[in-house]
């Protein structure tokens, strides 16, 4: 079996939560800024792919730029990174082991919120802005995304928000249990290619692109708050309940039981772990 059963990546999943709560605000801030800048950099190829294709090809050229958003993703869990809809998961199925307070999940997500927003407003701003890479023949494809978004109601934003996170909690617990780089890069592309191509709406995503439009005047800030609230709300439901909740009620009870029995499988199933969790 190339990859760990659902009741080991649980265990993983709370482990990697509960050092995530425990890391310094610093490291939090530095890995948050560059959380954010990886998505954005992963929208922003969604935008070249897809912006300047023949009409003719309808949802081809969105399926085209589906297809390159996840390396976003990749990078925060392969390279290093620390993304708010994955810690609504992560973080939160710590909490509902109670292996952390509340306090600690509410300081960690508001704290990965605002350095991925910076992350992405930079990549916005520097790259797609001063650069013009979201201008140009894109700028037509930039602005309809974001009208997008902001369009949504507040209900349709949030529940757009819960199947966004769901999946891509989904993708951050399948990759957890994989047990090499090319396991996980495959367990990440999917569900976050699929989120893509459905149209559910990523907060740290509608951080780069609803600013992107604002630059150009297109969009207003207040528009943006808007559409962020409910989407943020939405994503925490998807990850911390649809994921992180429902995985714990399942698994939290059988993961402690299981293990008893003999002790040297006690101890093989901790060093996977923690192998996995490193």
């Amino acid at each position: 079996m190339n990859g760990l059963s659902p009741d080991e990546i649980f265990e993983v999943a709370v482990k990697k939560g509960t050092e995530k709560s425990k890391m310094s605000s610093l490291k939090v801030m530095i890995l948050s800024f560059l959380g954010g800048a990886f998505i954005a950099l992963g929208y922003l190829a969604y935008i070249r792919v897809s912006g300047n294709m023949p009409k003719e090809w309808g949802s081809f050229s969105h399926f085209l730029g589906a297809t390159v958003f996840p390396i976003g993703l990749i990078l925060i869990l392969l390279g290093g990174g620390e993304l708010i809809t994955g810690n609504m998961m992560a973080v939160g199925i710590a909490w509902c082991a109670k292996k952390v307070s509340f306090l600690k999940v509410l300081k960690n997500w508001g704290i990965v919120s605002i350095f991925n927003f910076i992350g992405a407003v930079f990549v916005a701003y520097f790259f797609g802005h001063l650069i013009g890479l979201t201008e140009g023949i894109f700028l037509e494809k930039t602005i309809s995304t974001a009208q997008a978004k902001i369009d949504a109601t507040f209900v349709q934003a949030f529940i757009s928000g819960i199947g966004c996170n769901w999946l891509v909690g989904m993708s951050v617990w399948l990759c957890y249990g994989a047990k090499d780089a090319a396991g996980k890069i495959l367990a990440i592309w999917f569900p976050i290619m699929i989120f893509v191509l459905i149209g559910f709406q990523h907060v740290v995503a509608n951080f780069f692109i609803v600013p992107a439009a604002i630059f150009v005047g297109q969009a207003s800030w207040m528009e943006f708050l808007i559409n962020i609230i409910p989407v943020w709300l939405g994503n925490a439901v998807g990850g911390a309940v649809f994921v992180g909740g429902f995985y714990a009620l399942a698994y939290h009870q059988t993961s402690g039981q299981k293990q008893t029995v003999n002790p040297s499988q006690d101890n093989r199933f901790k060093q996977v772990i923690t192998n996995h969790a490193n």
